[in-house]
């Protein structure tokens, strides 16, 4: 993006994004784990026992985020068995019955009702319970007409500056958020760390305008027991909360309508990155290379900041297997962008192909500094890194039309990069 057409958009955004602001592919044919896994995090109990449904309430999605919502929250047994929406407009309410699932090891259960039909692109009420507090959300646009916008980000936790940073995405009226891996950093074993990042997503994740935002996401090292090559079970509370997307594999994607796609990973948590995963990428991104969206999110980076890209003696490096398995199909079918986490600092990478600087190559954003913070290397260090910094933050997606804005946004409200690309695929970048 030219200084100019920088400036444009900044000054076009100020109705939206500035008015929140102030206030070389790798031989190796082994597919190992990026690095060792995590210390294990000691299981806390116990757990909350007066948890009310609006304490852990959030919606996310299991299919087309333009006609559909789930609402789901942690609590006991007691809780409501229904849940309700209608239009803001409208006086004739949808009624579902709750269904309940294990939370873990814990006495608390998962409750979740998926609402189908819906109109897209529309404001609605929902209501757990008759008579319950109303809460506001909203349907994704059925196309890509008019702008909208979403965040991503990854590596919260449950201190301040993740809550710093819950608070400056809210502002910027996202249609979503996604978060890449390391929600709340429970490790599989502490279901109060796994209920205490609910919270405060709950509490701080509603747009100025009283809208619930919904969370998507992907799985990273700190949502299982053990970090990398386990199984489905060690997820111990990430897939109670999400098995509504990831009903078999802990992989899959999102579709927004015919505009947009969210392709989502798992980097070796619970399902090798080589092999079955990388067959069903290659299905996944030939079927969805021609929508005027195409997106990857996965939790280890291909192109890291922090870590070391290279291994030493027997160890691998920092996203050694998917640039062998996944950045030749990323390249392959145009991908417009890899969103990356996992190393905790600010990065984007220039387009790439096979990891040399490239204009009509893939750029990789990141890199999981949402709550927690390193230092990362300089470009001078990294050449395939256009720029870095050390600051909490998140990104703003901004899509208008054919065009795609990249804005990443410090904790601060400090713009630290906007980055552009427009057109269907393959297209000049930058």
């Amino acid at each position: 993006m030219t200084p100019s057409s920088r400036r444009a958009f900044l000054r076009a955004s100020a109705g939206g994004l500035l008015s929140a602001f102030v206030a070389g592919h790798n031989s190796r044919s082994q597919d190992a784990p990026a690095e060792v896994a995590p210390s294990p995090r000691p299981v806390i109990s116990p757990t909350p026992t007066n948890l009310t449904p609006q304490d852990t309430l959030f919606l996310t999605w299991q299919r087309d985020p333009t006609t559909t919502i789930t609402a789901q929250w942690v609590g006991p047994v007691k809780d409501a068995t229904t849940v309700r929406v209608v239009p803001r407009d409208g006086d004739e309410w949808k009624t579902g019955t709750v269904e309940t699932k294990p939370f873990g090891n814990t006495d608390l259960k998962v409750h979740r009702f998926e609402f189908t039909g819906l109109t897209p692109g529309t404001e609605y009420l929902l209501q757990i319970g008759k008579g319950g507090q109303s809460h506001r959300f909203r349907t994704m646009p059925a196309k890509a007409t008019d702008t909208f916008q979403w965040v991503s980000g990854g590596d919260c936790g449950t201190g301040p500056h993740a809550i710093g940073t819950n608070i400056i995405a809210a502002k910027q009226e996202p249609y979503f958020a996604l978060i890449g891996g390391d929600l709340g950093y429970d490790n599989g074993s502490s279901a109060k760390t796994a209920i205490q990042f609910l919270q405060n997503y709950t509490k701080h994740m509603i747009d100025p305008k009283g809208r619930l935002i919904p969370m998507v996401t992907c799985i990273g090292n700190h949502e299982v027991r053990g970090g990398y090559s386990t199984k489905r079970e060690d997820a111990t509370y990430y897939l109670p909360l999400f098995d509504g997307l990831y009903k078999e594999t802990t992989y899959g994607t999102l579709d927004f309508g015919d505009y947009l796609s969210l392709v989502l990973l798992d980097t070796g948590h619970c399902a090798k990155i080589g092999g079955d995963q990388t067959d069903w990428l290659d299905s996944a991104l030939a079927e969805r290379q021609d929508r005027p969206h195409l997106l990857v999110a996965n939790h280890v980076p291909a192109y890291p900041s922090y870590r070391a890209p290279e291994g030493v003696k027997d160890k691998f490096g920092t996203g050694e297997a998917n640039r062998l398995h996944w950045c030749p199909l990323f390249e392959k079918y145009n991908v417009d962008a890899v969103l990356e986490h996992h190393d905790h600092t600010f990065k984007r990478t220039h387009p790439l192909k096979g990891g040399l600087v490239d204009k009509y190559g893939v750029p990789y954003l990141g890199d999981g500094s949402w709550g927690l913070l390193r230092t990362p290397n300089t470009p001078e260090k990294r050449p395939y890194l256009a720029t870095v910094g050390k600051a909490y933050h998140m990104t703003v997606h901004r899509l208008e039309g054919e065009q795609r804005y990249h804005v990443a946004l410090e904790e601060s409200g400090r713009v630290a990069d906007v980055y552009g690309t427009r057109g269907k695929r393959p297209a000049k970048r930058g």
